[in-house]
């Protein structure tokens, strides 16, 4: 898992500084890749990187943080923004994308644990939020506004719950591991959820 432009990472400036970093980053998504988050290390991040410790913490201030920044390029790049033309087009060509992205891969258990250790790494926490959830909400918001302007759903429509409703489905399964993560589950999902929108039920009942 490489990393060589991870959006949010500060530029440092000096080009020294720099190969540091991509050193540092790239050693840690491999790290992640072969053994996960709970076995990755500073001092192995460190030791791969042929840096000192200090040269991550001056950087990053928890393990979680530096595991988030290794992850972040291939998981968002993974992430497109379908623009069909049509809402439940749309919608099943975004969570296929995320599926693919996640269903026994990597990438998709570096997710899980990116998650669970959020729960208890208050930075981590925020950086997720922040850098993760924040821009592909914002990303697929779109898809539902186009929905809107095209007249699909209503202009009252919640896009907020639509979206949880959404990726609210597929986190579930992707975190408890209870049913598998497949096409027909994409397509019943996205059904359900475009059939409510479009008769009015993520829209606020009129008084």
């Amino acid at each position: 898992m490489g990393a060589p432009a991870i959006p949010g990472v500060m530029k440092r400036g000096r080009p020294r500084s720099e190969q540091v970093e991509r050193a540092i980053l790239r050693a840690a998504g491999d790290l992640l890749t072969e053994h996960g988050l709970a076995a990755m290390t500073i001092e192995d991040v460190a030791a791969r990187a042929g840096v000192a410790k200090t040269s991550i913490y001056r950087r990053w201030s928890t393990k979680g943080t530096l595991a988030l920044d290794a992850f972040l390029a291939d998981f968002l790049g993974s992430q497109p923004l379908p623009d069909t033309g049509n809402l439940e087009n749309d919608l099943t060509a975004a969570l296929r994308a995320w599926v693919r992205t996640v269903r026994g891969t990597p990438t998709g258990r570096a997710l899980a644990e990116l998650i669970a250790q959020a729960q208890s790494d208050p930075d981590l926490a925020v950086a997720w939020r922040e850098r993760v959830v924040g821009p592909a909400r914002a990303q697929h918001r779109k898809i539902l506004e186009h929905a809107v302007a095209r007249g699909e759903i209503p202009d009252t429509s919640d896009v907020e719950v639509l979206m949880d409703l959404l990726f609210g489905t597929a986190y579930h399964r992707l975190l408890q591991g209870h049913l598998p993560l497949t096409d027909r589950f994409v397509r019943r999902v996205v059904a359900v959820i475009v059939a409510g929108a479009k008769a009015g039920a993520a829209a606020p009942p009129t008084p």
